[in-house]
Parts: C-alpha cells; sequence; structure tokens
C-alpha cells in the first residue's frame, strides 16, 4: 500500500536533514527536472519508503543501511505517465500488462476501460480496479462514458447510464470521465450526455475528449462543455486549435495510429508552448510493446520528429500529472513526491536501465524483477460469447434483386494507420443472385454478429484494403461494442471462423480453406488473454506472418479492422443492425440505387 504524505511527512523532513537516514539513493547522476526545465549535473536523489525526501547533495542521508545506486555518465528522470490507454488493445490482462509496460519506463497509466465496460459493463470496470490494487504499476481510472458507443446503431453487452457513471466517478481511483465519444449528443446537448459531463464537473472530475475532425466553432462548442482534452488529432491544425481553446493535446502513436509525427508540429512549427501538450499510447498491442518499447517509444519519436528532449519528457510525466491535478503526488522527481524514476543510458535514444516505482527497484535491463500472482477469473468473465445459433454459411449471402451482372455498392475503405474510413463506391459481380467479393481489387465481405445478448443479429456489407487473399479472418474485438467481426473471401470460411471463436471464448482467429491458419484466444471478455505476454506476442506475430504471406502488408492491421465497427468516426462503419453513415448517422444500404 502506498504511504499518504501526511503520514510520512515528518520522516522525510528528518532524512531530508540526514538525522534519518534513506533506504535508497541515487548517485552523480545527470538530473532532468522537468520542474525547472533543467538538466542538472552530479545530482543525486534520496529516497525514504515510497517517497523521495531530498535531490541534489544527498551524501548526508547515506547510512549503514542504505543501498547506493551509482549513476554516473545515466540520465535520472521521472516515470513516465500515459494519460490515455485501453489496457484492453495491448490483449493482456492488468497484471500482465503490469509486467511488460514498467520495465519500459512506464509507471502510472491512465486507462479508460471502456472496452471491457462494453462487454461486462460496471462489473468489469470493478475487475480491473481491483486487480490494479496491488500493482506496482499505478493505474487510475477514467470512467467509461459512452457504453455504447451508439445506441442507436449498435448491441452492445451493457448500457451504463448517468446513475451508473455517477456511481464509477465517486470513486477513490476514477479521475475523470473517459472520453466523450458522443460528440454530436455534446453539440445537441442531449440530456444523458450532459447529465454524465455535469455529474464529473460535480464531483470535481474532468472530462476527457473523443472528437475527431471537429475544427473550428463545433470544436469550441465541445470545449465549451467543459471538455478537457482530445487525443483524436492526425493532422498538425488538429493539435493547433485544441491548444488554443485551452484543451490537453494528446499525441498518440500506438501500434497503427502514427500521429506524432503530425500533431507534434504544433511544437515544433508552430512553436505552441508545450506544457499542455502530452504523448499518450492510446492502443498498443502486445507484440508492439515488447518489441518497440510502450511510452520510452512515445518520448522517443516526439524527439526524432524534432521536439527537445526535456520538453518530450515533461510531456510524458510532468504535464500529464498536472492535468489530472496529481502533480503533487506523481509526475517529477521531488520532495515528497512517490519515487517513481528511471535511469537512461541515452536521454535522446531513451534507453531504460532501471525503473524505480514506489520506491524500490521493479525492472532491470528491460527485466521485470517483481513476482505476481496470476490473477484468477470467475467463469462468467471467461464465457461471454454468447450466439443464437451456429452460424451457417448462408448467413453471409448478400443477395442482389436480379441473378447475374454487376452492382454499385457502398464499400467500406479502411486505410493503413489510419482511424478514419472512406466511403467507396465500387461495382460488384452478381451471380445467381449473390453479390461477391473480389480479391484481385481487396474487396472482402464483413460481418458483425451480435454476441452479447443472443440477438441474432448480423450487420452485413464489404469492406476494401487489407490486401490478404483469406477465407476469413475474426476477432471478438471490435471496438466499441465488440460484437463478432468476421471479413472474408469465402462463406464457408466465415460460418467456421465465427463458429470456432465462439467456442473458445473469443479471440482472433485466421481461416483458410475450412482450417484455423492461426488462433489468439482472449477469453477474458472475449478481449484479454489470461496467458504470459511473450506467448500471446508470439501467437499474434504468428497471425501477422500469415496476414503477410498472403499479401496484407500493413503496419498493425488487426488495429485497423478492430475499427471497422466504431460508428463513431467517419465515414462508413458496420455494425450488427446494419451499414452505418457515421457522417450524417443515418443506415444505408450497401446498393447505392437502394
Amino acid at each position: 500500500m502506498r504511504s499518504k504524505i501526511w503520514e510520512v511527512s515528518g520522516t522525510l523532513v528528518r532524512v531530508a536533514l540526514g538525522i534519518e537516514k534513506a533506504d535508497l539513493v541515487m548517485m552523480n547522476s545527470t538530473f532532468v527536472n522537468v520542474n525547472s526545465g533543467e538538466v542538472l549535473e552530479g545530482y543525486g536523489v534520496a529516497i525514504k519508503g515510497d517517497r523521495v525526501a531530498a535531490i541534489g547533495d544527498v551524501s548526508h542521508t547515506i547510512g549503514r543501511e542504505t543501498e547506493v545506486i551509482d549513476a554516473q555518465g545515466m540520465y535520472l528522470v521521472p516515470g513516465f505517465i500515459d494519460a490515455h490507454v485501453h489496457v484492453e488493445s495491448s490483449m493482456l490482462c492488468l497484471t500482465n500488462f503490469a509486467k511488460v509496460v514498467l520495465p519500459r519506463g512506464t509507471t502510472t497509466v491512465f486507462i479508460d476501460p471502456h472496452e471491457i465496460a462494453n462487454v461486462l459493463g460496471i462489473e468489469g470496470v470493478k475487475l480491473m480496479v481491483n486487480e490494479a490494487r496491488e500493482l506496482p504499476l499505478k493505474v487510475f481510472i477514467t470512467v467509461p462514458s459512452c457504453v455504447p458507443a451508439n445506441p442507436l446503431f449498435e448491441t452492445s453487452g451493457a448500457y451504463l447510464g448517468v446513475k451508473e457513471v455517477e456511481e464509477m466517478l465517486s470513486w477513490d481511483e476514477a479521475v475523470a470521465l473517459g472520453e466523450m465519444m458522443n460528440y454530436p449528443g455534446v453539440l445537441a446537448t442531449d440530456p444523458e450526455v450532459m447529465g454524465k459531463i455535469n455529474a464529473a464537473h460535480r464531483l470535481g472530475k474532468l472530462v476527457e475528449g473523443h472528437d475527431a475532425s471537429l475544427l473550428g466553432k463545433e470544436l469550441t462548442a465541445y470545449a465549451a462543455a467543459g471538455i478537457s482534452s482530445s487525443h483524436e488529432m492526425t493532422k498538425k491544425v488538429d493539435a493547433v486549435e485544441r491548444l488554443r481553446l485551452g484543451m490537453y493535446a494528446y499525441m498518440r502513436e500506438g501500434s497503427a495510429w502514427l500521429d506524432v509525427k503530425e500533431t507534434v508540429k504544433a511544437i515544433t512549427e508552430a512553436k505552441l508552448d508545450s506544457r499542455h501538450a502530452c504523448l499518450v499510447t492510446d492502443d498498443r498491442e502486445v507484440d508492439s510493446i515488447l518489441k518497440q518499447g510502450h511510452m520510452d517509444q512515445v518520448v522517443r519519436r516526439a524527439i526524432e520528429e524534432g521536439v527537445d528532449p526535456i520538453k518530450a519528457i515533461q510531456m510524458a510525466t510532468i504535464n500529464p500529472a498536472e492535468h489530472y491535478g496529481l502533480s503533487r503526488e506523481i509526475g517529477s522527481v521531488a520532495p515528497s513526491r512517490i519515487a517513481d524514476l528511471l535511469i537512461l543510458r541515452d536521454l535522446t535514444k531513451v534507453e531504460v536501465d532501471t525503473v524505480i516505482a514506489d520506491g524500490r527497484i521493479v525492472a532491470k535491463n528491460g527485466r521485470f524483477l517483481v513476482n505476481l500472482s496470476a490473477p484468477k477469473y470467475e467463469e462468467k468473465y471467461l464465457k461471454t460469447v454468447k450466439l443464437a445459433k451456429r452460424i451457417r454459411p448462408e448467413d453471409f449471402s448478400i443477395r442482389a434483386r436480379f441473378k447475374e451482372g454487376r452492382v454499385t455498392a457502398r464499400v467500406i475503405e479502411a486505410m493503413e494507420g489510419s482511424v478514419l474510413t472512406k466511403c467507396s463506391i465500387e461495382e460488384l459481380q452478381v451471380r445467381n443472385w449473390e453479390t461477391l467479393p473480389d480479391a484481385e481489387r481487396s474487396i472482402y465481405k464483413v460481418a458483425v454478429i451480435e454476441r452479447h445478448k443472443a440477438t441474432g443479429n448480423i450487420g452485413l456489407g464489404f469492406v476494401k484494403g487489407f490486401g490478404f487473399k483469406l477465407g476469413a479472418v475474426a476477432s471478438t474485438v471490435a471496438h466499441d461494442n465488440h460484437n463478432l467481426l468476421v471479413i472474408g473471401l469465402r462463406d464457408e470460411d466465415m460460418a467456421f471462423a465465427a463458429n470456432l471463436l465462439a467456442d473458445v471464448g473469443g479471440g482472433i482467429v485466421t481461416v483458410d480453406n475450412g482450417e484455423a491458419l492461426s488462433l489468439v484466444k482472449l477469453p477474458l471478455a472475449g478481449l484479454m488473454s489470461i496467458e504470459e505476454p511473450e506467448h500471446v506476442a508470439e501467437e499474434l506475430e504468428r497471425t501477422y506472418d500469415i496476414w503477410r504471406e498472403r499479401g496484407c502488408d500493413w503496419v498493425s492491421p488487426f488495429m485497423t479492422m478492430s475499427l471497422l465497427a466504431l460508428d463513431v468516426l467517419p465515414e462508413l462503419r458496420i455494425t450488427d443492425k446494419g451499414l452505418v453513415d457515421t457522417v450524417n448517422f443515418k443506415y444505408v444500404s450497401i446498393f447505392v440505387e437502394e
């Protein structure tokens, strides 16, 4: 359990004076002071328990039992903070997520568990909160604001209204209302949307934003509701406008959403003040974390794009801490703060040597040093795929109005590395009344099968862009409703894939000619594995190897696939209820003439 400052302040004073001795001391470091923006040579840090007692010359705090680390030639910085992340996207349970991000220097995360909430409701959020309590990783909750994301057009596993949101906002771990994706509801001052926002304001909690493509007066109106931040930025102008409105601009570098390159131009080119800019991952898969890193990699990317290294580190430490009102506890290495700090071998390359969390060494040279007990989950959390019936190939039939010929269809066009889609108008062949996919143009059938309440709903359409030539790919990860998403070229393989995922409790499967070529099992809410991170990463990489062999050379294509059902992002999406025009918020037919 972490100490409270009023319980230890006297002890910290005595250690700072040298009357009592520190437990852990770092000596001779090149100290990055994010409070003053300085780099200070030959600095030390004295730690007592889980708090910093002194910085600077700390030789007088060393006693016979003090552990001393000589950081000569290395840099000492605060532990990194991820201001906006969905743990579920890592495909790991929270405990295993902590195992992989702490060695990469991430000591605090602000999570929005709306993925698990869409499956399990408030119980799912409680599951995450309870699991977080004994971890060396600090986990704060931003309460899911939009469950379901768009109730008009989708079936979710749960509903969180104003009452449920207010209950969660009262929890100690909750610091904000999570990303308000229903920006049309904000602009229309929808009573339920405003009820949730006002509940957060009444309780003194922040309201986080999600406002893809909003600019000008609509963005100003959105901010006028008291929305404090935005992570849905892909261009320089997005970041510039939000910073000018007093919002915190979350500059994102996930597995697939590689937005830092453009958004940091608000700092490097427009020369805006960086104090309201934060670096975030949002969605990062386990294999990306193990291979590339976590917040260390995002900081590195910002530096590579021209951000001053000190500012980049501030964007991952003190800036988010100040945004959430927690800078007296985390975000800097200073007296009385919780002792979360990193020793870096190289500042601009952000090479993490040692990670200290709550005053103890938890990782060294990329290796996690703490033994964490494997969490145990009730059966109801591991069996969440509930279909009305076994899926048959004919369930994917898209019938035309004539027996033979060609038809004009609306097709979801996915784009590599983008959260956005386009509505593409394509000519498709009709044979024996059936509208066919087209492997040569990478046009596949796509289906969303409702999997929470066994309604039997199946939405059908077409999607293009991925490039692989496979019978089917399916997943129970489909933001944010997380129904069963299937894309493919053959109806028989699509049915096989859907039924296999129902049998194993969820995951990602690749099928061709009636054979499962790869399977990543994600039984926890159909979203996360309970296996060790390396095993999950290996299975995911095997999946990607097959996809690459079959023609898909995208970076993290699954991330892009998983957003096909997210009906709050432009332009065209699909849910269990059908094809949705998300610009005009209305259902549309597959066929243009209808």
